[in-house]
């Protein structure tokens, strides 16, 4: 069982444990490793416009602003604002990992 919603970017991420010096016991997330764009299926490109934010992007094709984590697993950007900071570029909308796609749909 997580401790995150299915919803999060850390759902089935494993914990793990530290015992510091004066005995307090603190538990951690392990690293999360985001998967390669390509393991992600491709649904449709997004051309960002000027002004746009992806949490608008995100409720637009995800349904859910807070899911903008997974365009940028889908689109490699460590940092969300990276994905609008400029008209023009092109977005991958894809299914979450583990989802496989149409080929050619």
């Amino acid at each position: 069982m997580s401790d995150f919603s299915a919803l999060s970017r850390y759902f089935g991420s494993a914990t793990a444990t530290l015992e510091l010096a004066d005995g307090t016991t603190v538990i951690y997330l392990r690293r999360r490793f985001v998967p390669a764009p390509e393991r992600y299926a491709l649904l449709q490109w997004h051309e960002v416009r000027d002004g746009e934010r992806i949490d608008q992007v995100a409720a637009q094709y995800l349904g859910d602003p807070e899911q903008f984590w997974r365009l940028c697993d889908a689109n490699r950007a460590l940092r969300p604002e990276e994905l609008v900071d400029r008209p023009g570029k092109l977005l991958r909308i894809t299914l979450p990992e583990g989802l496989p796609g149409v080929p050619d749909a």
